[in-house]
């Protein structure tokens, strides 16, 4: 791998009303790439290297032969998000719970680290996580 190379990561998400959770994200601060995005599919850049595919569910289903999981009810997935601080972790969560979100568990603080969680429109858990840099410096 060539030490410019920066790998990146796509979530693909089912969800139930694109609209809704095109509103929901932008109201968190992020923005749809419209170049992939379409009737179908919405691309959400979370970061240089993470983009959210929301798909609605009939497009969802091309990609798989396996039942789509009502994330209300069941766990398919956690997908956890770094924060730059603890601030910044609470600020992330409440937008979320403010744009529709719902909480997603109690706030972990250990000191060093410091995490909240939400469930999107659709159930899908988001965990946001501080870590103190010198914790991780050993």
């Amino acid at each position: 791998m060539s030490s410019t190379y920066q790998q990146m990561i796509f979530v693909n998400l089912p969800v139930n009303d694109l609209d809704a959770s095109k509103k929901f994200f932008t109201e968190l601060g992020y923005s749809i790439n419209a170049q992939f995005s379409d009737d179908n599919a919405a691309s959400v850049v979370i970061s240089d290297t993470i983009v959210a595919m929301l798909l609605t569910k009939p497009f969802y289903s091309t990609f798989t032969k396996k039942e789509i999981v009502d994330a209300s009810k069941s766990s398919e997935v956690l997908i956890a998000l770094s924060a730059e601080s603890r601030e910044k972790v609470d600020e992330l969560v409440d937008k979320a719970l403010a744009a529709g979100g719902s909480p997603a568990g109690e706030p972990q603080d250990h000191g060093f680290m410091y995490g909240r969680s939400f469930d999107d429109l659709d159930g899908h858990t988001w965990e946001v996580m501080w870590m103190d840099p010198t914790a991780v410096e050993g």
